[in-house]
């Protein structure tokens, strides 16, 4: 089985361009009315255009290693709302940083 992630967005160009040229995702199908779908591994994720933006929901992409996962936010500190750390809970090593719709992104590798 396979999904599609879907968010309205009233930037659409601003969050594609974010989700591809700073978290390595790939044009996976673009549509008519207004819809990027974007793939990064098995992950599916749409952006449509809408006259209200949608910023429920996490977008979390899960990386290999712990250094992969410092890397990525050497790349996006000036989004991050704080550096990498260890998730006990969850046995996971994460940080989180936001799109620019305000939609929060998860970066993270388990533990």
């Amino acid at each position: 089985m396979s999904g599609i992630v879907f968010f309205r967005t009233e930037q659409r160009d601003a969050v594609v361009s974010f989700y591809t040229d700073r978290l390595g995702f790939e044009p996976w199908l673009e549509q008519d009315g207004g819809c990027t779908i974007l793939s990064y591994d098995t992950l599916l994720v749409g952006f449509c255009d809408a006259s209200e933006t949608e910023t429920e929901g996490i977008v979390t992409v899960v990386l290999d290693d712990e250094s992969a996962v410092d890397d990525l936010y050497a790349d996006l500190s000036d989004v991050a709302r704080g550096p990498p750390a260890a998730n006990d809970d969850f046995e996971l090593y994460q940080f989180f940083a936001t799109d620019p719709d305000g939609r929060t992104v998860e970066v993270q590798t388990f533990q």
